[in-house]
């Protein structure tokens, strides 16, 4: 870690070995969000941090009084989902069912019930966040644009999405077959933060804000009926992520159950589920005051705290356990952070290198097109195990996995 200190309000805290690792663009988000006059300490960014939306991502701060919608991002809760098992991962690739390899079988079940993309459920299923809501619908009438997104959120509870969000077949440092899931809060989240953040910047111009509009950090102040109202909503969207991994979850473990029932004759005993966000803000005590820290793509890693850190499809992932660093706000990175943005990983790589790369090391993808398979190859990304390196007062692994399988949107 080092800091950063250049003619800005707070300094800024970076775990990384030097700033010549970082784009230009995130530094300078930094740097605007260094400048915030409700910043409580520093401006931490995480070992994965690249340039994002307003606010990098792989960003962590701590405001004092107010809240940024765009700080907390589009995909509100977005996060993971982890879970081991007791079956070796050597019985499933090897073993042969009528649809491949066991791997191939699974994957091709969560084709069959996961839907990714932009596709959802014919039909609405049960979601205990979305049933609260509308049992609490005082909370939330004073922003009645939002209120049919609740009777749509049924629908899309259990769907994958796309762009970065899969649902991975994993083998363990011990040999063993795990899931990891990695999605958010779908339409709702990004509805709900474009919505308070028109608010926020037609607040922020109305009071002659300070803050200049082209930076993308129109904030709310929490005491005031918008920053209220955001709170619970975000709120929500955070519970709906949370319950949406968790059905995704249900899916793919009972995928996995059925194959090695069938063919391998025996029952699987389930770990410990992790589930936790890195797309959120929450009222914590640091340094001796009560603030609002913003996690944009960043994992809470207080003592003890479990998380998952995933690498890339094909690449390997991390379950971590926080060391409750404070100068991080006991916060640690989201994932390895992308090397190449989308459109220049598409550029730099071709779908055949993708693919042939995959195919040799044994990864089955479940993916319908396969022409946009480049954005989210481990080329495009930095090396997990160069970031896991870089925040080691951070957190500590506690297990490492390598892909098998993968289903993407």
């Amino acid at each position: 870690m080092f800091v950063l200190y250049d003619g800005t309000k707070y300094p800024m805290k970076i775990w990384q070995k030097d700033i010549g690792n970082i784009e230009d663009s995130c530094i300078e988000q930094a740097q605007h969000l260094a400048d915030l006059p409700f910043i409580h300490k520093w401006v931490a960014l995480m070992p994965d941090t690249h340039t994002g939306m307003g606010m990098p991502i792989g960003g962590v701060i701590a405001t004092k009084g107010v809240i940024i919608p765009n700080s907390v991002g589009v995909d509100i809760g977005c996060g993971m989902n982890f879970i081991d098992t007791d079956i070796d991962a050597a019985d499933v690739k090897e073993l042969m069912t009528g649809n491949g390899s066991g791997v191939q079988a699974i994957i091709g079940n969560f084709m069959r019930n996961i839907p990714v993309g932009t596709a959802r459920h014919q039909k609405p299923q049960m979601c205990e966040s979305i049933d609260i809501a509308l049992k609490e619908i005082d909370k939330y009438q004073e922003d009645s644009e939002l209120i049919p997104l609740l009777e749509d959120g049924y629908y899309q509870v259990g769907t994958l999405g796309g762009g970065n969000h899969f649902v991975e077949l994993q083998e363990d440092d011990k040999g063993k077959l795990c899931i990891m899931i990695h999605s958010g809060s779908r339409h709702l989240g990004k509805a709900i933060c474009d919505y308070f953040n028109k608010k926020a910047i037609m607040l922020n111009d109305m009071y002659y804000s300070s803050v200049p509009s082209e930076h993308r950090l129109a904030f709310l102040p929490v005491d005031s009926a918008e920053g209220k109202n955001y709170i619970n909503w975000m709120k929500l969207a955070m519970d709906y992520a949370f319950e949406n991994r968790a059905r995704m979850m249900d899916v793919a473990k009972q995928a996995v159950t059925d194959i090695v029932k069938k063919y391998l004759d025996r029952d699987v005993i389930y770990g410990e589920e992790i589930n936790c966000h890195h797309n959120y803000a929450a009222l914590e005590n640091h340094f001796g005051k009560n603030v609002w820290v913003h996690r944009k793509g960043a994992n809470r890693a207080r003592v003890g705290d479990k998380a998952v850190i995933p690498g890339a499809m094909g690449s390997y992932s991390y379950v971590v356990e926080g060391l409750g660093n404070p100068d991080s706000f006991t916060s640690s990175s989201h994932g390895a952070g992308r090397a190449y943005s989308r459109t220049g990983a598409m550029q730099r790589f071709t779908t055949e290198e993708v693919m042939r790369d995959l195919h040799e090391q044994g990864v089955i993808l479940g993916k319908a097109k396969k022409n946009d398979v480049a954005e989210e190859c481990r080329f495009a990304y930095k090396d997990i195990d160069e970031v896991m390196e870089q925040q080691s007062d951070l957190v500590r692994p506690i297990r490492k996995m390598k892909t098998v399988g993968v289903l993407k949107g």
